[in-house]
């Protein structure tokens, strides 16, 4: 008889969830239903959408466990009611709190005993935004959560005791990654006052159980959840073009960086999550393609012909500011413009190459702190561009391989859910599948493109 595990992946977009058979990994279904827009949003809302994908259908599952987006601040107050909208990670207007932070203790000092350095992403800065704007509010905290948090609350009831992982716990700001406990001295800092906070528990714990029975795991925040979703080895390193680009492995060794450019996060093994995140993403792509007034299909059909270095255009993509680097009021610039280069397959061929080589920068400071690049392994919805896969390899300088698309965030909650019911040191080994794999051509156009990208960006941004 198969056991059915599901894994939930509550995203920025959407409720994804996924039935895994526990012993072979292999899928069984799928269903989802979307968030709404915006920055900001009621906690409740996502309640609706996991209700809205199944997640009242659930009773066949032996486990189940939830990842979910990082950072969001969800502050309840007595009666653990929202006392604002959930602020989500990609929601930027904490960016003065985040910078008085890290100045408040040094950057040294922030990286060294709590793994990060203060950007608006992180849920620290959001509630000292809180405090700041809206005091009245910020009075009435009793209470923080992270998303994964509060849904795995709600779906074991209001009667349960909080949780939370490390992974998740790494990315507020006020849980020290070295120490592996909550600096509260930090979060009264940022809040003003002390507030109840889930408790962590280890990568292979229960949180407690469903009314039906089912085992519910600890969860992750969404990185460390496809990380653990995609069996990360030594040497690979992910590269996710999802809403954000987000580049991460799995370590044993703590990353110390006072330029806060990597993120000394934790993963959902036991182990380290060293990660650099940009905001500007696959939106990069679906931006320029509404410019262009073409559908996705046809935008990469357009990059694909295109001049491969784009004739001399340069695209910096920081269409939505940008937090690696951490420049939250910037925008976007074209640069290199002339009449015999300004065609739509050279724009479109440009996007794709700004955003790699976005990417490839976030690869050389995981070099420069020692990590082994030695692969690339490409997900998410805009690594489906055939276009960005086949520039990769160059723009990226090691192999590149494209595992079969998949919700490797939701399998990594179901993997962890198959970990909780099963107990044992590590989480079930479940085989990945690639679709695709790249090497590297050596052609002069991708490091003439490094180059010009880093010289632009240099002049713009002095970065």
């Amino acid at each position: 008889m198969t056991t059915i595990v599901a894994g939930i992946d509550s995203s920025t977009q959407s409720t994804k969830i996924v039935r895994i058979d526990a012993e072979t990994g292999q899928l069984l279904g799928t269903t989802s239903a979307p968030h709404p827009e915006g920055t900001a949003v009621n906690p409740e809302r996502w309640w609706d959408a996991f209700q809205a994908a199944g997640g009242g259908d659930l009773g066949d599952v032996a486990a189940l466990a939830v990842s979910a987006q990082q950072h969001g601040m969800v502050a309840l107050d007595a009666a653990d009611a929202p006392v604002f909208d959930a602020l989500l990670w990609n929601d930027t207007r904490s960016a003065p709190q985040a910078a008085r932070l890290a100045d408040e203790l040094g950057r040294d000092t922030w990286a060294r005993e709590i793994g990060v350095v203060p950007v608006a992403s992180f849920t620290i800065t959001k509630l000292a935004w809180l405090a700041e704007a809206h005091p009245e509010l910020a009075a009435k905290v009793a209470r923080v959560l992270l998303p994964h948090d509060w849904l795995t609350w709600r779906i074991l009831g209001a009667s349960a005791d909080p949780t939370t992982d490390r992974s998740d716990a790494s990315g507020t700001g006020y849980f020290s990654v070295p120490e592996g406990r909550y600096r509260t001295d930090l979060l009264e800092l940022a809040l003003g006052h002390a507030a109840q906070l889930p408790t962590v528990l280890g990568p292979a714990e229960i949180a407690g159980r469903t009314a039906a029975g089912a085992v519910v795991g600890v969860g992750a925040g969404d990185n460390a959840g496809a990380a653990l979703g995609l069996g990360l080895r030594p040497g690979e390193v992910a590269v996710s073009i999802g809403t954000s680009a987000t580049v991460f492995t799995s370590t044993e060794t703590q990353i110390v960086d006072p330029s806060g450019a990597i993120a000394g996060f934790a993963d959902a093994t036991g182990r380290q999550l060293p990660l650099l995140a940009m905001l500007n993403g696959a939106r990069t792509l679906s931006a320029t393609a509404g410019l262009l007034g073409v559908d996705l299909a046809e935008f990469d059909r357009l990059a694909s012909a295109g001049d491969p270095g784009a004739a001399g255009l340069t695209l910096i993509p920081y269409l939505d500011g940008e937090r690696t680097p951490n420049l939250p009021d910037a925008t976007g610039t074209l640069l290199g413009l002339r009449r015999d280069n300004m065609t739509p397959e050279n724009l479109a061929r440009a996007t794709v190459l700004g955003l790699l080589c976005g990417t490839a920068d976030a690869l050389d400071a995981l070099r420069a702190q020692g990590v082994a690049v030695d692969k690339v392994l490409l997900i998410g919805g805009g690594a489906q561009s055939a276009t960005l896969q086949a520039a990769a390899a160059d723009i990226l300088g090691v192999p590149v391989e494209v595992p079969v698309t998949a919700e490797y965030v939701a399998l990594g909650a179901a993997r962890q859910a198959a970990w909780a019911l099963a107990g044992g040191a590590e989480a079930p080994q479940w085989q990945r599948a690639l679709a695709r794999s790249f090497e590297p051509t050596g052609s002069g156009w991708a490091s003439e493109i490094r180059v010009r990208y880093g010289t632009a960006r240099g002049t713009l941004y002095g970065v």
